[in-house]
């Protein structure tokens, strides 16, 4: 048996996510269909994060087994030719046996990428968060500060989040001015809770534009309370960059 592993990238603009669902397209549904067309067998796929209607992904890593001796670059270019516009396979390797895209997982990178200008943007509304108003970086930094480490999340998870802890560890938050009107908040850690990095950025927002101060989020995090915490930025702005593999085993009870 073949195991192999993907990187898929797609727009989730038109995508209810990433898991399948009954009545809604999500990119599970779009790549096992293409496989199934493919291998003539329905072909399961398991993911490395379970993105939200919305989201995009550049890294987005997934695997399926076959005892197909297709070639590596059929698989790529065969998905690529039946899979729709809104999703590509960036890259295809065969992996070990003890490969799962989400347990194996030692880090994951999330970008969430804002507007921050009085008029909207045609080209930026499916992919950022529109904040019509100035953004004091400076106070996101110091708010994004507060929260790197190994801490209880609690107060920043979604609620039906079925984690069975919401300890995780963010490496970084690094919060840039990539072009005079667009920010990116740059989010690196072992594990995510659900909705936890959209989370964390409406936070950010509400230091930035004056309605939260870093140390008050210090607070909320220490005080692990969902409603102190500030808004759930919109999915748009998500992308998952990439997932990290270096042998080191993440958190395999996270959500994301």
């Amino acid at each position: 048996m073949r195991h192999i592993r993907l990187v898929v990238e797609y727009d989730g603009t038109t995508l209810a996510g990433w898991q399948r669902q009954a009545n809604a397209p999500t990119v599970q549904q779009h790549l096992e269909e293409a496989l199934a067309t493919m291998l003539q067998q329905p072909t399961p796929v398991a993911g490395a994060s379970r993105t939200d209607a919305g989201v995009h992904a550049r890294g987005q890593v997934a695997i399926f087994h076959t005892e197909r001796t297709i070639p590596l670059h059929g698989f790529r270019r065969g998905l690529n030719a039946l899979l729709p516009d809104a999703i590509a396979i960036r890259d295809v390797a065969e992996v070990g046996d003890d490969f799962h895209p989400r347990f194996s997982a030692t880090g994951k990178h999330y970008r969430y990428t804002i507007l921050a200008r009085r008029e909207r943007s045609p080209r930026w509304h499916t992919r950022a968060w529109h904040v019509p108003k100035l953004l004091d970086v400076p106070a996101m930094t110091a708010a994004a500060a507060h929260l790197v480490g190994t801490h209880d999340f609690a107060a920043f998870r979604a609620a039906g989040c079925s984690a069975k802890t919401t300890v995780r560890r963010l490496d970084s938050i690094v919060v840039t001015r990539a072009q005079p009107d667009i920010l990116e908040v740059d989010i690196r850690g072992n594990a995510f809770l659900r909705q936890m990095v959209r989370i964390i950025s409406g936070t950010l927002v509400d230091c930035g534009v004056g309605d939260l101060t870093p140390a008050q989020v210090g607070e909320i995090l220490a005080g692990r309370d969902r409603t102190k915490a500030g808004r759930t930025a919109p999915p748009q702005g998500l992308e998952l960059l990439a997932v990290r593999y270096d042998g080191r085993r993440a958190d395999t009870h996270a959500s994301v």
